[in-house]
């Protein structure tokens, strides 16, 4: 199945591509840097370890819930109340906080680790389904595709663009 939104990938391929186009970008922007450099805050107070360790959050939520379908709160590592309560700027707080102290090699080690499994997961999805609604019951019906690539290759970009930056 192919698409008729040019915003959209014609086919897996071209998801791959972007995906890895993006990440290939991102590691180029912080290549080099040393564990000093990636952990100086930045504007908004977040540093350049922080904004790779959202990443990785947002990448394992993505693989758990969206691709595995675990309770958004079990793949955010919440519990259900606590997750029912925040929106997304109170869980990118929860991660934030989660890692604001964690040591850079730890972060990079994990976020490798994420991309990964974002790889390999995707690698056993159809580009089909990626073309169907993530969740019978939404009713926004939002394509599979586009909660990748939220996850993926545009969240890289974005998170590559506040790194370059600083940099």
């Amino acid at each position: 199945m192919s698409t008729n939104d040019p915003a959209l990938p014609r086919d897996k391929t071209d998801l791959m591509k972007r995906i890895q186009r993006e990440w290939s970008a991102l590691m180029r922007a912080i290549e080099g840097l040393t564990p000093v450099q990636m952990s100086a805050p930045m504007s908004g107070g977040w540093s350049i370890k922080d904004n790779l360790a959202h990443l990785n959050a947002w990448e394992q939520f993505l693989v758990h819930h969206y691709l595995q379908g675990q309770p958004p709160h079990q793949a955010m590592q919440l519990d259900a109340d606590t997750f029912a309560r925040l929106d997304e700027t109170g869980v990118n707080a929860v991660i934030h906080e989660r890692s604001r102290h964690r040591p850079v090699a730890d972060v990079l080690t994990d976020l490798q680790r994420s991309h990964a499994q974002v790889l390999q997961a995707l690698a056993a999805v159809s580009f089909d389904d990626l073309m169907q609604p993530c969740f019978p019951d939404d009713p926004e019906k939002r394509l599979l595709i586009r909660l990748v690539i939220g996850n993926t290759y545009e969240h890289y970009s974005e998170h590559r663009q506040n790194i370059e930056r600083k940099v």
